[in-house]
C-alpha cells in the first residue's frame, strides 16, 4: 500500500485555489442547445497533467466539446484499477444576478466565487493539485488511476461520458469502480452534528415528452377536442399525484444510521416501515433523503399555440421525471395512466438508475478518509436525487460513488450552491477535500 501518512505540500493547497479560480475564469456553459465549448478548460488541465508527468489523450464527438483522459500506472498491476472523473461544463449564469461576475473567478474573503465553484470546477482542481503534489514527492498508488475530464454532463453526456464509454471504453480498462461528484460534503443537521453524504446510487434520468392532439379552429368557437386542454388536464394530474414509497438498499441504510445518530428508536428494516414518520423526526437531515424515497415527475415547460384566438391542432410539454432504482414499471405504468388517452408521452432523454453497496471495502475506505480529517464528523450513504456521469460509465461495470470532500462552515448551503446564485466554494474547504481525496487515493 502506499504510503499515506506523508501530507499533502503547502504548494498543492496554493494550487487548488488558483486552478480553481482560473477554472472558472474559462467560460464552459452549457445551454443545452450543443453551444458549449470544453475545449479551452481541456486543454487548460490537459497542460498540467502533462506538467505531472502523465500522458493525456483530448477526445472529441464534436469539435469543441473535448475530453481529456489519462492513467496513473500504480504499484499493483494485479488491482482493479479506479476512475476519477469530472465534468469541464457548467450551468448559466446570469451576471446580473450576482455579487460578483458569475466568471471572475474571485477569491475574496477566503472564499473562491463564480459558477463551477462547487459544480464541479473544485472537485477537478482539487485532482489536478494532487496529481501534481505526487509528481513532485514522487508518490504512486496501488492501484491504476484513470483521470477523466468530461464535456456536455450539463446537458444529455452524449459529448462526453456518453462518447467515452460508447466509442473509447479502452481508455477505462480495469476500472471497476469511480469517484466523481456530490459527496462527501459537509452537512450542518443541527444541534452541533455535521454529517458527510456519501454517494451510493442515484435515481434514474427519464425526461419526458408530452403531445397532445385535437382540432385546430377558432378561439370564439365550442371545441371539445382543445389540445391545450387535454395537455393541461394531464400535466394537473402528473403535478398533483403521490408517488408510493419506494424504498431502495441505500435509501434504507440512510435512514438507519440517521435514525441512530439522532437518537430514535426505529427499526428501518422491519416490514411496514414508514419513512415519512422518520424523517418528521429528523429535522434538517430530513432534506438528504426526502427526494429519493420515491419516485418523482415535475412538469417543466409547455409549447402550444401561435395565436391568442386560434385553437391549435397540437400541445406539448416536457416533464422532469426521476426514477429510484427498481421503480421503471411502476414509473411507466403510471404515466400511462396519467397521461390519458388524449396525450402521448415519449422518453426525451432517458438514463438507468444506479446503486452501489455501502457495506464494501471501497465505501469503508471513502468514510475512513473524511474521518481522518473530521474525527466529529458522521459519513452517512447518500443516494443523489439527481444524475452524474456516474450513470455512463456504469455501462462499462463501473460502480460509482459521489466522493468529492468538502468541510464547510455552519450556513453554508451546499445544496442551494448548486446551480444557484453566487455559487462559492471556501478556500479551507478546497484544502479539506485535497487532503481527504490524497488520503483516499493512496490508500484505495
Amino acid at each position: 500500500m502506499a504510503d499515506v501518512t506523508t501530507p499533502m505540500d503547502g504548494r498543492a493547497l496554493d494550487e487548488v485555489v488558483t486552478f480553481t479560480s482560473e477554472l472558472i475564469r474559462i467560460d464552459t456553459t452549457n445551454r443545452g442547445g450543443g453551444d458549449c465549448q470544453e475545449r479551452p478548460a481541456a486543454e487548460y488541465v490537459a497542460e498540467r497533467l502533462a506538467g505531472a508527468g502523465l500522458e493525456p489523450t483530448l477526445l472529441e464527438r464534436t469539435p469543441g466539446r473535448t475530453n481529456v483522459v489519462a492513467r496513473i500506472e500504480g504499484t499493483d498491476p494485479s488491482a482493479d484499477a479506479l476512475l476519477v472523473h469530472g465534468h469541464l461544463d457548467v450551468v448559466p449564469a446570469e451576471p446580473a444576478d450576482w455579487s460578483v461576475h458569475p466568471f471572475s473567478g474571485e477569491v475574496r474573503d477566503g472564499v473562491v466565487w463564480g459558477r463551477g465553484a462547487v459544480d464541479m470546477k473544485n472537485m477537478d482542481s482539487m485532482v489536478l493539485a494532487v496529481v501534481r503534489a505526487w509528481a513532485r514527492a514522487g508518490i504512486r498508488p496501488r492501484r491504476d488511476i484513470v483521470i477523466a475530464y468530461t464535456a456536455d454532463e450539463e446537458a444529455s453526456a452524449v459529448d462526453g461520458s456518453g462518447f467515452l464509454a460508447d466509442h473509447h471504453p479502452g481508455l477505462f480498462e480495469g476500472c471497476t469502480e469511480g469517484i466523481s461528484e456530490s459527496g462527501a460534503f459537509s452537512f450542518h443537521a443541527g444541534h452541533g452534528m455535521t454529517l458527510y453524504p456519501i454517494g451510493a446510487g442515484e435515481r434514474g434520468t427519464a425526461w419526458l415528452k408530452l403531445t397532445a392532439g385535437g382540432t385546430a379552429g377558432h378561439g370564439s368557437k365550442v371545441n371539445r377536442a382543445n389540445a391545450v386542454s387535454r395537455l393541461a388536464a394531464a400535466v394537473a394530474r402528473i403535478g398533483e399525484h403521490q408517488w408510493p414509497v419506494r424504498l431502495t438498499p441505500t435509501v434504507r441504510a440512510a435512514l438507519a444510521e440517521l435514525a441512530v445518530l439522532h437518537g430514535i428508536e426505529i427499526d428501518a428494516y422491519a416490514a411496514g416501515f414508514d419513512p415519512d414518520a422518520l424523517m418528521t423526526k429528523l429535522g434538517r437531515a430530513a432534506a438528504l433523503v426526502e427526494p429519493t424515497v420515491r419516485n418523482s415527475a415535475n412538469p417543466t415547460m409547455l409549447e402550444a399555440g401561435y395565436k391568442i384566438n386560434v385553437i391549435p391542432g397540437h400541445a406539448t410539454a416536457y416533464v422532469d421525471g426521476r426514477v429510484v432504482p427498481g421503480g421503471e414499471d411502476e414509473f411507466h405504468d403510471t404515466m400511462d395512466l396519467l397521461t390519458g388517452p388524449d396525450v402521448e408521452w415519449e422518453f426525451h432523454h432517458r438514463e438507468t438508475a444506479l446503486q452501489a453497496p455501502v457495506d464494501s471495502p471501497t465505501y469503508a475506505k471513502l468514510r475512513a478518509a473524511v474521518e481522518r480529517f473530521d474525527p466529529d464528523g458522521h459519513v452517512v450513504p447518500y443516494c443523489m436525487p439527481g444524475g452524474t456521469d456516474a450513470k455512463q460509465f456504469s455501462r462499462l461495470g463501473i460502480t460509482g460513488y459521489g466522493f468529492s470532500p468538502l468541510k464547510l462552515p455552519v450556513g453554508f448551503d451546499y445544496a442551494a450552491l448548486f446551480h444557484g446564485v453566487d455559487e462559492r466554494v471556501p478556500v479551507e474547504a478546497l484544502h479539506f477535500g485535497v487532503k481527504v481525496l490524497d488520503h483516499y487515493l493512496r490508500s484505495a
